[in-house]
């Protein structure tokens, strides 16, 4: 059975990828640029994102940082007012305490991971939290995972990761630690095809972890 659990944060625990994306669909648009959302799903899996399409229609750098500011203020209105739970997560959690260690390993900023834990559990049950400040190289970088993997004193073989991106998922790969994928309507494009398991809910982890199935 496996010890350790290392779980990616946005679309894993909380519903955030869409309201990311839409956050710097909006920045850009008050620019006058239209975001194609198939290319941000793309750029997505390369470890690009919002600004790829921008910059390949010219717009300069100066522009896009000061639109990544306007980006990071729509995107934290979004997390203090939608609604962002996924439906038996902290159930999920709590019976996996018992039987696992836990953390989080996150391309979310820490500024946004504190704003949506202000009032959640989720975060009584791990171990630790390893946000994008702690690590230079991010997914899908093996990085990210390798430092979790130190941080607990895991091997590669006692560990698990769940992902809901192939960005998170090649991550997993390249760390050489066994990956399962939740299903996320927002990156269900991605090709997920190397993940040891797939599920369509948190909750049946429990029988990956518990039962080996």
């Amino acid at each position: 059975m496996k010890k350790y659990i290392l779980f990616d944060h946005d679309g894993v625990l909380v519903d955030t990828e869409y309201w990311y994306y839409q956050a710097g669909a909006r920045a850009l648009a008050d620019i006058g640029f239209a975001q194609d959302r198939d290319q941000y799903l793309r750029d997505m899996t390369r470890g690009q994102a919002t600004w790829a399409q921008a910059r390949a229609a010219g717009i300069d750098e100066q522009t896009i940082s000061r639109q990544r500011e306007v980006r990071n203020r729509y995107y934290q209105e979004y997390l203090r007012t939608e609604a962002i739970e996924i439906e038996g997560v902290v159930e999920t959690l709590a019976e996996l305490s018992g039987h696992v260690r836990m953390a989080i390993v996150t391309t979310s900023k820490r500024a946004d991971f504190e704003i949506i834990h202000e009032k959640r559990q989720i975060t009584h049950f791990m171990e630790f939290i390893l946000a994008r400040e702690d690590y230079e190289r991010a997914k899908p970088h093996p990085e990210p995972y390798l430092a979790g993997l130190e941080r607990f004193g895991a091997t590669r073989e006692e560990a698990l990761v769940v992902e809901d991106s192939a960005r998170g998922l090649d991550s997993a790969v390249a760390a050489g630690i066994d990956c399962v994928v939740v299903h996320n309507d927002f990156t269900a494009t991605h090709d997920l095809s190397q993940a040891t398991y797939r599920i369509d809910t948190l909750s049946q982890l429990k029988g990956i972890i518990l039962n080996g199935t």
